[in-house]
């Protein structure tokens, strides 16, 4: 068992037992809330019928704080109680991962691209894929930051950056922190709201400058209106009261479609700011050793007002706007206090004050929150290796190298090395012999490193590039594309894109399949001499032996490797091995024989 699976089942216990406790005093509390409500009741009641008036009213008083008193300690109670469960799911989780159970986790679907240089090949995103194996976010900015990190190589100085806050964020001693800050937001609903179309939507409104008199009735008239109403009472006129009444009413009426729109925007973001105000709380008040993790939290201040204040500030706006929702109640504010008007004057105030301050808070949060997931990763894979960048052309240098998807419990790895620009390793071998895999082991380790994780393998070095793949071509009915078609406009997109001066590490998996063996061996042998010209190195696998007599054609520059099988019997044998030069044993045949189809000669070479 790996060590790091038995200490989250030690946690998840542990957390349990916690849980249990917490409910336990959670239940107490909330039987003292009725206590104390029946107890208040009473009182009240039996002042008020001795004819106690004051006694009674200062009974009321006083038990109703006591009330909200003990209301606030059991929220308290139910959220401790709730992040106890929440931890313990998390463990559980941690130890899915390890097993490979990845099927419950987001898959990132909305960020798959087909038309992306490497990420429908290798497994980035989907069903299985590197993404549910690697994301502990469950906001949509946590999610798009780590997505985006997937896709898009980081400089080096930011990787070495990002390796470095990794580090700190996986050490042991940090773990109980990490997770508490993982699972802060799963306390809420509506985490993967859009903010940032929220925020554009709400820079483009200002309702108190297009009606710079209204703001003036949003202070005066729910007085005057108030003032009148209390005349009323006193034996006064009413005709002055029910005329502001009107007003207020009119108002309301003229502006019902703005005061709706406003309400709709931002109900809709009322759970997502309290989730980012309850990180942001918990990352302002830890500090941090690595520059990286540092800068984070010092820029989530401006002048002095932590970030997670200006969101909470909004969030309470959106919570007061809400009243409006009950029917009697929406008709009583909004008549009397001009309730909408009040809290839209509100979120337009804090729009001027806080919005830029929020806006780049939550880009350093999803940082953050991206580092978070590739701390967990590291800490839940201990051997696996920080890579070292390489400052030598298309350098690649692994022992031990596995895929990250692969989760045997006696998983196969491979030493391999290559360098050198206009490098290609031809990579033949029998079906089902671990070619494919290999090339795909090679590029999502690159994608890894290049992110700034850590990698598959007792070690790794390896030269920044543009990792392109060619693998699963497929055809396009809507476009009326054949998948040879397909293949050869991907192929088209790697030729245009080694024109340029960026360096370029190719992965080809049995290229140009779709057309007869004579047009593939030729076509194939022209696009490595193409590619032997320019800034661009990688491997291709591929069935065809005659690929592999490029080694002589062009010596230094490729090169032969395999994976082979062996055949005992009725049995097909793989070591899923990496050996150098070209593969000289073939199962097609048995694998046919082994289905049913009747060969005329099964000793036959596949």
């Amino acid at each position: 068992m790996n060590n790091r699976q038995k200490e989250f089942e030690q946690r998840a216990a542990a957390y349990a037992e916690q849980e249990q406790k917490a409910a336990g005093k959670s239940k107490s509390v909330s039987w003292l809330r009725v206590v104390v409500f029946v107890a208040g009741a009473i009182t009240a009641w039996l002042f008020f019928r001795d004819g106690n008036t004051s006694a009674g009213i200062i009974s009321i008083v006083g038990f109703y704080v006591l009330f909200i008193l003990v209301m606030r300690w059991h929220s308290r109670l139910d959220y401790r109680y709730k992040q106890l469960q929440l931890l313990g799911q998390l463990n559980l989780q941690e130890i899915d991962r390890l097993q490979g159970k990845l099927h419950t986790f987001d898959g990132g679907d909305s960020f798959r691209d087909d038309q992306h240089p490497y990420t429908s090949d290798l497994d980035i995103f989907g069903p299985d894929s590197l993404f549910q194996l690697m994301n502990r976010s469950v906001t949509s900015i946590g999610k798009l930051r780590l997505a985006q990190w997937l896709k898009q190589a980081a400089p080096t100085p930011e990787v070495l950056r990002r390796q470095e806050a990794v580090a700190e964020l996986a050490q042991p001693e940090q773990q109980e922190w990490l997770q508490q800050a993982i699972v802060k937001p799963m306390h809420y609903k509506h985490t993967e709201a859009n903010t940032q179309e929220f925020f554009d939507w709400l820079r483009a409104q200002d309702l108190y400058k297009a009606h710079p008199w209204l703001k003036l009735l949003v202070f005066v008239l729910p007085v005057l209106t108030l003032a009148a109403i209390a005349a009323w009472f006193y034996g006064y006129s009413g005709y002055i009261a029910v005329a502001f009444l009107a007003i207020q009413y009119l108002l309301g009426l003229k502006f019902q479609k703005q005061r709706d729109e406003y309400y709709e925007k931002s109900i809709g973001m009322y759970e997502a700011m309290q989730s980012y105000t309850d990180q942001l709380r918990h990352l302002e008040a830890h500090t941090f050793k690595t520059p990286l993790l540092e800068e984070i939290r010092t820029r989530l201040y401006k002048s002095d007002i932590p970030a997670s204040t200006a969101i909470g500030k909004v969030a309470t706006i959106i919570d007061y706007f809400s009243w409006r929702l009950s029917t009697l109640m929406s008709f009583f504010l909004n008549t009397i206090l001009m309730w909408d008007f009040v809290w839209i004057y509100r979120i337009e105030s804090w729009k001027a004050d806080h919005l830029e301050q929020v806006e780049n808070s939550l880009v350093l949060l999803a940082d953050f929150e991206a580092l978070s997931s590739m701390a967990a990763y590291q800490y839940a894979q201990p051997h696996f290796a920080i890579p070292e960048l390489s400052a030598l052309p298309f350098e690649f240098d692994a022992e031990q190298l596995a895929h990250p998807l692969i989760f045997s419990v006696e998983r196969i790895a491979n030493d391999f090395q290559m360098q050198g620009a206009g490098k290609t390793i031809v990579v033949t071998g029998s079906n089902m012999s671990g070619k494919t895999t290999f090339l795909r082991t090679v590029g999502i380790n690159m994608v890894l490193a290049f992110m700034g994780a850590p990698v598959c393998a007792r070690r790794l070095t390896v030269a920044p590039a543009q990792v392109y793949t060619a693998m699963r071509t497929v055809d396009n009915l809507a476009e009326n594309t054949s998948s040879f078609y397909a293949e050869l406009k991907r192929l088209r997109i790697l030729l245009n894109m080694t024109e340029g001066e960026e360096p370029v590490f190719y992965l080809l998996d049995e290229i140009l399949k779709g057309t007869n063996s004579r047009d593939r061996h030729a076509g194939a042998m022209a696009l490595i001499r193409q590619l032997h010209r320019r800034n661009a190195s990688g491997l291709i696998s591929t069935h065809d032996l005659e690929l592999g007599a490029m080694e002589q054609e062009l010596p230094g520059s490729v090169e032969n490797f395999s994976f082979n099988s062996t055949i005992e019997g009725d049995k097909i044998l793989f070591d899923y091995t990496l050996h150098r030069g070209i593969c000289r044993s073939f199962n097609a045949s048995k694998l046919m024989q082994l289905m049913g189809i009747e060969m005329e000669r099964t000793d036959a070479a596949g």
